[in-house]
């Protein structure tokens, strides 16, 4: 799917409004990086934000299953470079 939509989360879902891929997909993370350029504290906390806001939304559509923490973190937080 190619649009010039910008990749940002569709809730409660959890997936982008662009490309569907699980959010923050390739795209977001570059625009993200590009951002928040010289300011890596800044965007782990927005990450972090994110991460907190999907875990309760996605724990209430699937109770009994969905991304595990280990998952959740890897996604939101895991990429950023250090």
């Amino acid at each position: 799917m190619t649009t010039d939509a910008p990749h940002l989360p569709r809730r409660p879902l959890w997936s982008c409004r662009a490309c569907a891929a699980a959010w923050p997909c390739d795209a977001a993370r570059e625009t993200l990086l590009t951002e928040y350029v010289g300011n890596r504290v800044a965007l782990s906390v927005y990450l972090c934000t994110m991460l907190y806001d999907a875990t309760s939304d996605l724990h209430l559509l699937y109770q009994s299953g969905g991304p595990s923490p280990r998952e959740l973190y890897a996604r939101f937080i895991g990429w950023v470079p250090r």
